[in-house]
């Protein structure tokens, strides 16, 4: 594990170096000293107010949410042995969409916006558990199981899209920004970051017992089977963990694209897939990448802000393209 912890610590570096970062840049520049004085001793001063309503929540909440999807991407490409799979292949972003603009269109406030959102989220998670029950629980090959898991994920996804158009067609002209900066992913909003990190935490507290199994199962269901891994419960487990994370990444920052499929799969190609060192590791990574990108979101075009998913987009696309022609090699 010593080569664990030397990756963990280094990634860990690289986060700590983020968040100095996210606290110290803006429209108001606080110098990196006085950041880290802040953070133990606030006082009375613009800059503390700055940083301790507006900032930390923000690169906290960034954080988790980083965290959240690269963890929920990890497992859903051990889940579905896919390594281009991620947290959204399942249609869970859709539920959350459509039920968080819904409560916009009305104009209800954030805090139910936000459990709007984790209820869509949460109703898809059921759907597709209790179109797919059969298929988490196969022993067989997960050639065998895959094909309808994600059939039913994708068609529920199908479902989600068309309802979230019809709310864009007949929502007020008023609503509409607020509702693609939703869509498109943004930390604008997020003034509160206890449920994301503790999500984040309980979340891998759940899943890192199982990490030997995983590891396991990698090699397909029969064989884990026949080593005495319990698979139904294991897949199962990966499901719901996966699942939650997502929907609360979601309900924190809205639907943000490419972190849960990039971080893993590069992770992966660099330290290997070992999941006892790969999902901590792809936590600390998804959280750093996510606060560089919110930190730019930030300040591209300040004072004005692009929502955080049109950067992690611009980044992950052509990431994207790289990875599959570097697998096609």
């Amino acid at each position: 594990m010593t080569r664990a912890f030397r990756i963990w610590f280094v990634l860990f570096a690289f986060a700590s170096v983020a968040l100095l970062v996210a606290l110290s840049v803006g429209t108001v520049r606080i110098p990196t000293l006085d950041v880290m004085h802040l953070l133990f001793r606030s006082d009375d001063t613009v800059a503390s107010e700055i940083l301790h309503r507006l900032r930390l929540p923000r690169a906290v909440a960034a954080f988790a949410t980083g965290g959240l999807l690269a963890l929920a991407g990890a497992l859903m490409q051990v889940l579905l042995r896919n390594p281009l799979a991620d947290p959204y292949i399942l249609g869970l972003s859709g539920g959350a969409a459509a039920a968080a603009l819904v409560a916009m269109m009305v104009g209800l406030d954030a805090v139910l916006v936000s459990l709007s959102a984790f209820a869509g989220a949460s109703l898809s998670v059921v759907l597709v558990f209790a179109f797919a029950r059969r298929d988490l629980g196969q022993l067989h090959a997960a050639a065998d199981a895959t094909p309808r898991l994600l059939l039913t994920g994708v068609v529920l996804a199908s479902g989600w899209s068309a309802i979230v158009t019809l709310i864009l067609t007949i929502a007020p002209e008023g609503r509409l920004r607020g509702m693609l900066f939703w869509l498109i992913g943004d930390l604008g909003g997020a003034d509160s970051y206890a449920l994301a990190i503790g999500g984040l935490v309980i979340a891998i507290v759940a899943i890192y017992p199982f990490t030997r199994e995983l590891n396991v199962m990698l090699q397909g269901q029969t064989i884990a089977h026949s080593l005495g891994v319990p698979v139904v419960r294991v897949r199962r487990q990966i499901y719901l963990v996966a699942s939650l994370a997502t929907a609360l990444a979601v309900t924190t920052a809205g639907a943000i694209g490419f972190v849960g499929l990039i971080v893993p799969h590069a992770l992966r190609l660099v330290i290997g897939n070992d999941q006892r060192v790969l999902l901590p590791a792809s936590v600390l990574a998804g959280g750093t990448f996510l606060l560089f990108a919110d930190t730019a979101a930030r300040t591209m075009i300040e004072p004005q802000q692009l929502p955080v998913g049109v950067v992690t987009a611009l980044i992950g696309v052509p990431a994207f393209l790289y990875l599959l022609m570097r697998n096609r090699a």
